[in-house]
């Protein structure tokens, strides 16, 4: 169970953090380092995904 709860939020951080990074490029001219915060964020969003889908999806034992 705490597997699954685990899994939801870190699915939800890495929505959040793409979100915010993607605000942040709205808000204020990042120039020289876009790209590379851009790669990094993008990266630790798809690392959170991965680990929150992996923990969520939970087989039933019979």
């Amino acid at each position: 169970m705490w597997k699954e709860k685990l899994g939801n939020y870190l699915i939800d951080v890495s929505k959040y953090f793409l979100t915010g990074v993607f605000v942040a490029s709205l808000i204020k001219d990042l120039e020289d380092m876009r790209w590379l915060i851009y790669v990094l964020s993008g990266t630790i969003a798809a690392v959170l995904l991965v680990l929150g889908l992996i923990l969520s999806n939970s087989k039933k034992e019979k």
